[in-house]
């Protein structure tokens, strides 16, 4: 079950209380693709310049990772600075330098036509929303925003959350989205607009999935209740850039690895999610989430199951 990625392969300087890179391999799609390749196969749609090296690539092509997608264009690569020092649950930008990635102007090779599953990361949502009616035939689909396509490109952004099953944001931005800052009423308001469901997602709190009556349709109601999945306490958080990113690809690719879709498999998926999100922070950049293997993937979900009683 193949997961198609359209977002950003980029490098980050990150500067944290536990120390300081100058450039590190980075991006959405590339947190998104590391994490959900320990689930399922993954293809990945964006583009590089000339500084994306070969063994920048292998970082993805080692995991199983289709690259057939990264578009190589003259050039250097999208590059993003911020520093955590202040609070570790926000980054403050130091850079933000586009370079190529300021035209990016997605292209789905022929092979990836057939992908079941599609994950729109945090792009401008008219690229969402053309890459999105290009794949009609995509089983499941859900997408990543931000602050800036909220405010600035609201309508375009309202377009492309009526094509989403599924919506990941965090709580800041969904009461943004919302104009509330209430999250149950904020949920309500941004299903509303379109998506069938929601994952908001809390940092170092966890996440909660509300669910609209599209969601599941053959379901009794008790289903749609908002359900909350903890994240893991962590003695040391290295690295918190990628966490976010890193969760949607556990959560994404879980699903795409399970036959049906279904209420359990949701919850699950919430949960390996946070599994993933956990690994990504104990490092700088994607070194953690290239080092993994499944036996200890399903050691710390078993840990989220204990903390949380799931049965």
């Amino acid at each position: 079950m193949a997961i198609l990625v359209v977002g950003s392969v980029a490098f980050d300087g990150i500067e944290t209380p536990s120390g300081k890179v100058e450039r590190v391999l980075g991006g959405a799609a590339t947190y998104f693709a590391l994490s959900a390749s320990y689930f399922t196969d993954v293809r990945v749609i964006g583009v590089v310049g000339e500084d994306f090296t070969a063994e920048n690539e292998a970082v993805l092509t080692r995991r199983g990772i289709d690259t057939r997608g990264i578009e190589h264009v003259e050039g250097k690569s999208f590059f993003w600075s911020g520093s955590y020092m202040g609070n570790l649950n926000e980054a403050h930008t130091l850079k933000t330098e586009l370079n190529v990635f300021q035209s990016f102007s997605p292209k789905i090779p022929v092979a990836y036509e057939d992908s079941e599953y599609l994950f729109l990361a945090n792009i401008d949502p008219v690229l969402q929303a053309d890459v999105r009616a290009k794949m009609p035939r995509v089983k499941l689909v859900c997408g990543d925003t931000m602050n800036y396509w909220i405010n600035d490109h609201r309508s375009n952004l309202e377009k492309v959350l009526k094509g989403l099953d599924g919506l990941l944001i965090n709580d800041t931005e969904a009461k943004l989205l919302a104009n509330d800052g209430n999250l149950v009423r904020a949920a309500k308001e941004i299903l509303a607009l379109g998506p069938k469901s929601l994952v908001v997602k809390h940092g170092e709190y966890g996440a909660t999935a509300f669910f609209s009556e599209r969601t599941f349709p053959n379901e009794p109601r008790q289903v749609f209740l908002p359900f909350r999945a903890p994240a893991l306490p962590l003695a040391e958080v290295v690295d918190p850039t990628g966490a976010g990113d890193s969760f949607a690809g556990g959560f994404f690719g879980y699903l795409a690895s399970q036959p049906e879709f279904t209420p359990s498999t949701f919850k699950k998926a919430m949960f390996y999610g946070g599994v993933m999100g956990s690994f990504a922070v104990e490092k700088f950049g994607t070194e953690r989430l290239q080092q993994l293997d499944r036996k200890e993937i399903e050691e710390r979900f078993a840990l989220f199951r204990e903390l949380s009683h799931l049965e």
